[in-house]
């Protein structure tokens, strides 16, 4: 009981300031509100957001009787969760109880925050680094200035347009790598897709009652725009990726025809690099048509083996998992670097049966990376639709055990490296 006693439950003030609950044990979300267990928190990583959760109170325990936290002080009062920095993955979700009119939460990585030796922690693990993924890497001074330069070298590109406002608005990295010719560069040209998953960052249902994190692609870029940019990128830096299929766009294998010219204006100039494509790998008769270009990457988007759990998140028209899957195995076939990347979730990546599921996936297509991704998402939104584990999940520090132990050779992390 000493690893429970010492981690406490906080709440936000109207004002946004948090504060700790002395006495009242913090609690935590693993598909099942149970009591925080010190151990399965760090410090609050650099860079991390903290974030009020409205209309939903904090939930602690007191003597092992669950206590809600509506108010405080005469004040009504909120629950507290943090959206980690690049390079770690959430393993515990915020406890809360919804009050009456609760707003849908935007989509963020919600992860279970307390109080512990006088700090912030957070449910977490650092699960990678790679140095173009960091803040260093993409200082404002340094990115302004190459956005200066790639302005004078590609004057009028829409390409560039949409690469500037993804740099400067939204922050993305790999549209920053575009402009500084670092690492993986964005390449964003499909506005259509054939999914409608749940927490799409580009294009939200209307009646989903949140706004979309960021404005999805409009205007393609022509096959020109796309492999002078590229060839650029490619030849600047050893071991450079390109990659289509970023969260400013839909599904590229609606675009397969536009992308292989592409690729084959691509390779007609350059043999540096890699060729990646970020897709849900739902259309195997496109991605056959990219592989004949020249594709050398595939990362196939997923959150669960389970393809009725894959449904309830992705809404597939056209296409089922068994296309998923068809995908992963032609791609291996001819030779591709094939990557999963996976929509974690505490309560559902680390269910017993996702695992078991998972298990069979990964061993009849061992692929080359698992690549952890927190699924941004309103985890009530996640759980309605999915369902909460029928057995008692693992926990997600358990869930990358299982994973370094029963598949040692598989790299497991968060971000893409070149393998061409």
């Amino acid at each position: 009981m000493k690893h429970k006693q010492d981690i406490t439950a906080v709440f936000a003030r109207p004002d946004g300031s948090v504060l700790d609950y002395p006495g009242l044990e913090a609690a935590v979300d693993r598909g099942r509100v149970g009591i925080a267990d010190a151990r399965e928190f760090i410090p609050l990583p650099q860079g991390s957001l903290l974030l009020t959760l409205p209309g939903r109170s904090a939930i602690g325990f007191a003597h092992g009787s669950r206590v809600s936290i509506a108010e405080f002080e005469g004040g009504a009062v909120n629950a507290v969760a943090a959206a980690l920095p690049l390079g770690y993955t959430r393993t515990l979700l915020p406890a809360y109880d919804a009050r009456p009119g609760a707003p849908p939460l935007p989509l963020y990585g919600y992860a279970a925050v307390a109080w512990r030796d006088g700090a912030l922690h957070a449910a977490a693990l650092r699960t990678d680094h790679l140095e173009t993924w960091s803040p260093s890497a993409h200082a404002a001074q340094a990115l302004d200035r190459a956005i200066a330069a790639r302005r004078a070298e590609f004057p009028a590109s829409l390409l560039l347009a949409q690469l500037e406002r993804c740099a400067r608005e939204y922050g993305c990295y790999t549209a920053q790598n575009a402009f500084l010719r670092q690492g993986e560069a964005a390449i964003p040209v499909s506005p259509a897709c054939n999914a409608r998953c749940i927490g799409c960052i580009s294009e939200q249902e209307p009646d989903a009652g949140i706004r979309s994190a960021q404005e999805r692609v409009r205007a393609v870029p022509s096959v020109e725009e796309i492999a002078s940019f590229a060839t650029a990128h490619l030849d600047a830096q050893r071991g450079a990726i390109v990659s289509f299929g970023q969260g400013c766009e839909g599904e590229p294998l609606l675009a397969a025809p536009h992308i292989a010219r592409a690729i084959r204006e691509i390779r007609s100039r350059t043999t540096a690099g890699t060729i990646h494509l970020n897709s849900n790998a739902g259309l195997p008769r496109a991605l056959q048509t990219l592989i004949d270009a020249g594709l050398q990457s595939l990362r196939v988007s997923l959150n669960s083996a389970r393809p009725q759990a894959y449904a309830a998140y992705y809404r597939p028209r056209g296409y089922g998992f068994e296309d998923v899957v068809a995908s992963i195995a032609l791609a291996q076939a001819r030779g591709l670097s094939v990557s999963l990347n996976l929509l974690t979730h505490p309560g559902v990546t680390d269910d017993p049966d996702e695992m078991d599921a998972f298990n069979a996936l990964l061993r009849a297509h061992p692929v080359d990376m698992v690549q952890t991704r927190t699924l941004n998402v309103d985890p009530e939104v996640y759980f309605a639709a999915l369902g909460r584990p029928n057995r008692e999940p693992v926990g997600m520090r358990a869930w990358f055990k299982w994973m370094r132990e029963t598949f040692p050779h598989m790299r497991l992390g968060n971000f893409t490296r070149g393998f061409g």
